[in-house]
Formats: structure tokens, C-alpha cells, sequence
């Protein structure tokens, strides 16, 4: 009996494109056999109109000035892609107009997409359609964004010795990927690079929900900025920090701004702020300053003695805000969500996983996402999570260096390695063979290449 004739081996392109499709940015840039943070190009993933009716696309936000009332379009909704309408109006202008930095021949080009954790099987369908029939990419994989971290030097973090750069880019054994971006939070458990998928818990609290809370709480007690989403979201990132004594700070602000400011004096954080509001017409920035309270009758003075072209400065002062709005993250129950907090939900977690992986996982924590950043974050998580894990568990807990673009990095740092790459792509002639169902389970690894 003749043997059956072995499949044509796949050949790939040289040049291959990751993306990191996340609901406020997209992280994109081309592999390099050496990847840093520095090839990762970050575009705001939106259409924008201003007050004047122009409409920006993508990086062209970059140049607008004015951005008071501006609206904004997402593609991305509660984590996953929705509109293919307007994400197409962004790659076009990022990847296919003549002069992007980052532009390149779908046919001569690898893709590796990211996706959110549990994406309902119609949107992932509909997105390798879109990659296959509308840009036709030579070959393409989707991948789930948090298991891309494992292909990072991760035990760097934590002090011990860093990976050899001559050794392939496997993935890290055990790692816990906390990720709190701009649509939602989401627990990760990783084992040898792949998401343990009963163990995935998603918490409905991301850096927009944090906005728009913010955006309500000035609204009743200062100006209406119900529509001035980018500018709130500027004073959240400025201003916010989690407090480590959530009690505490709550009644040093009860206590009024004075004695806020007292207790600053003898080494606690000075809760009350100032924030200057930005002059888009004198194309003037925001900033934060301490509060002093006899600012605002020097300013109605100034007004009252000002003259017809001279501007006052508008200005908010900002007390409990400050920490109540990122307090959600840990407590959701503070807006009525009945859900854990995120230290819960990593608890949640792990009571998917084998006890016995538990230690390696307690070990091997990883934080990205932009949330991270805020100031105190890391502090009050690692805290948290050591008061809930056993206690003969070893907790260490690190955020990436770049929180934002950790995930890009470790697709580049996949990417770099041909054979890997190799072995998770599908070519579009496979697309074209055995269809979009077939790729589904190619991507969830229940078809043996």
C-alpha cells in the first residue's frame, strides 16, 4: 500500500506583525530577532469628532488640539471587538496608507492578533474572516492577550537570573497574569504559555468605568463633565491613588482640607489637590498643585479687577475623589457590583486550578495593564493577596516594566522565534482549505498540525 504523500511544508514570511487590540490603545509594531519596548508603536484605538465636526482616525488624534467635548468611537466594547466598521478605518490609516510608520503588505506579512479571554465564538469568526478575506495576511494566529506575557523574561522580576538571550523564547512554566486595562480586569492562570481556561474569572471593572465614576462624582459636586470623557480621564491618571487605609484617609477628609494638609506635614500623602483646568483656546495644559484655600478669593479678586482680555483660571478642587474612584478595583461593592475585588478574584481563581500548582502560581504573579500604574496599586494588591493566600504560600507579586506594552513584547519575543511562530500560525491558503471552523479549533489547539 503507498504511503501517503506528506503535506507541502508551510513556509512563512520574514516579516510578521504583532497587535495588542485593546480597548483604549493598540499596541503594534514588526518582530526583530532582539524585540524591545522601543518597536512598539502605541495608537489610540478610536475615531474621534471635536466641537468643529473633524474627524480623527487613530494616530491622527495625536495632532488634535482641542479637545473639549470631544466623542469618541470604540471598536472595542466591554473587552471584545464589535465594530469592524470602524477597527478597518484604524488599520487602514495605521498599516496601509502610504508614510505610516508601521505600514506593510498584508501578503508578504504575518499577524499575530491578541483577544480578550472567553471572545463569544461569532466575534472570533467574524474577526478571522475579516483578516483572511478583507486584508488577506499571508498567515495570522489569535491569541489570547494575557498568555503572550509568558514569553517574556519573567524571573528577572523577581531577582533571580534572567533568561540567556541565546536560548529560545519558551514560555514561562506557571505564571498568574493580572491584567487590568481599560475595559475590564481579568485573572489568567498560565501553564507552560497556555491560559488553564476553567480557571479565567473576569472582573466588570477597567480604567473607562473608573473614568466615567469620576466623571459623575465632579459632575454633582463641581462642573458638568459628562462630556468631557478625555479630560476626566487626564484627571484620573494625574490625581488618583489607592489608599492603603481606606478609613483613614476618608476621615482626614471629613475632617476638611486643613487638617489634610496637617497630617501631610508630618510625612502622610496631602489628600486635597487642586486641578487647573486646561485652556484649549491658549492650547495651555492641566495640571495638579497643592490646594491652598485662599486661592479662590484671590481669584475672585483678580476678577473683579480684570480686563476684557485677560483670562481667569478655572480650577477643581479634588478631596476623596481622589482615592473612592480606584477603591472600586478592590471593593465593587462600593457602586452596588456584586463581585469581589480583584485580591477575590485571584482567589477565585486559583480554587479552579490544581492545589498543587498553587504555590508556583502564588510565586509567579505578573500585573500589567494601565491600572496598574496608578499610584499605591501594587502595594494595597500585594497586601491583599497575602492576607487571603494559605499561609505556607510564597507570594511574589511583580508588574511588568511597561505594564502597557508587556503583552506586545512577549508576542515579539514568540514571533522571534521561527519555529514557534511556525507552529502556531495558520497560512491562508489553510484558511482557504478547511475554512473558518477549522481555524477555531486550530487556535484552541484541538487539531493536530
Amino acid at each position: 500500500m503507498p504511503r501517503p504523500a506528506k503535506p507541502p511544508e508551510r513556509v512563512l514570511p520574514d516579516q510578521t506583525l504583532i497587535i495588542d487590540n485593546g480597548g483604549f490603545t493598540m499596541k503594534a509594531g514588526f518582530a526583530k530577532s532582539s524585540p524591545t519596548l522601543d518597536d512598539c508603536h502605541t495608537i489610540p484605538n478610536c475615531l474621534a469628532r471635536d466641537r468643529g465636526r473633524h474627524v480623527w482616525v487613530g494616530s491622527q488624534l495625536e495632532k488634535c488640539n482641542d479637545f473639549g467635548e470631544i466623542t469618541f468611537r470604540r471598536p472595542v466594547e466591554k473587552g471584545f471587538l464589535v465594530n469592524w466598521e470602524a477597527e478597518k478605518a484604524i488599520w487602514d490609516n495605521a498599516f496601509l496608507d502610504k508614510g505610516a510608520k508601521l505600514a506593510c503588505d498584508p501578503h508578504t506579512t504575518n499577524l499575530i492578533l491578541t483577544e480578550a479571554p472567553n471572545t463569544p465564538v461569532a466575534l472570533q469568526k467574524n474577526c478571522d474572516e475579516i483578516v483572511f478575506e478583507e486584508y488577506e495576511f499571508a498567515s495570522y494566529s489569535r491569541i489570547i492577550s494575557p498568555s503572550l506575557n509568558a514569553y517574556n523574561d519573567i524571573q528577572s522580576l523577581y531577582g533571580t537570573p534572567s533568561r540567556l538571550s541565546a536560548i529560545p523564547a519558551l514560555p514561562a512554566e506557571c505564571l498568574l497574569v493580572i491584567d487590568s486595562g481599560f475595559s475590564h480586569s481579568t485573572v489568567t492562570p498560565l501553564f507552560k504559555g497556555r491560559p488553564i481556561q476553567q480557571a479565567i474569572r473576569r472582573l466588570s471593572i477597567g480604567g473607562k468605568f473608573l473614568t466615567n465614576y469620576l466623571k459623575e462624582l465632579v459632575s454633582i459636586r463641581h462642573y458638568n463633565m459628562l462630556d468631557e470623557t478625555h479630560l476626566m480621564n487626564e484627571v484620573k491618571e494625574a490625581i488618583c491613588f489607592v489608599s492603603d487605609d481606606f478609613k483613614r484617609d476618608l476621615e482626614r477628609t471629613w475632617k476638611g482640607a486643613s487638617a489634610s494638609r496637617k497630617k501631610g506635614l508630618n510625612g502622610d500623602r496631602e489628600i486635597v489637590v487642586d486641578y487647573v483646568l486646561p485652556d484649549y483656546n491658549a492650547h495651555k495644559q492641566g495640571f495638579v498643585r497643592p490646594h491652598d484655600p485662599s486661592h479662590g478669593a484671590k481669584i475672585r479678586k483678580m476678577g473683579s479687577l480684570a480686563g476684557a482680555g485677560d483670562t481667569i483660571e478655572d480650577y477643581m478642587t479634588l478631596g476623596n475623589e481622589r482615592f473612592t474612584v480606584p477603591e472600586l478595583l478592590f471593593n465593587p461593592g462600593d457602586v452596588g457590583m456584586q463581585e469581589e475585588g480583584l485580591p477575590g478574584t485571584v482567589l477565585q481563581s486559583l480554587s479552579a486550578v490544581p492545589t498543587g500548582l498553587w504555590p508556583a502560581m502564588l510565586a509567579n504573579i505578573l500585573v500589567v495593564g494601565g491600572n496598574s500604574k496608578i499610584e499605591g496599586f501594587m502595594t494595597r494588591l500585594e497586601t491583599e493577596i497575602r492576607q487571603l493566600a494559605p499561609a505556607e504560600c510564597v507570594v511574589r507579586i511583580a508588574r511588568a516594566p511597561d505594564p502597557i506594552k508587556s503583552t506586545w513584547l512577549g508576542g515579539a519575543h514568540l514571533a522571534a522565534d521561527h519555529t514557534a511562530l511556525k507552529a502556531i500560525q495558520v497560512t491562508r491558503q489553510e484558511y482557504q482549505e478547511h475554512g473558518s471552523g477549522w481555524v477555531g479549533k486550530a487556535f484552541s489547539g484541538a487539531v493536530q498540525r
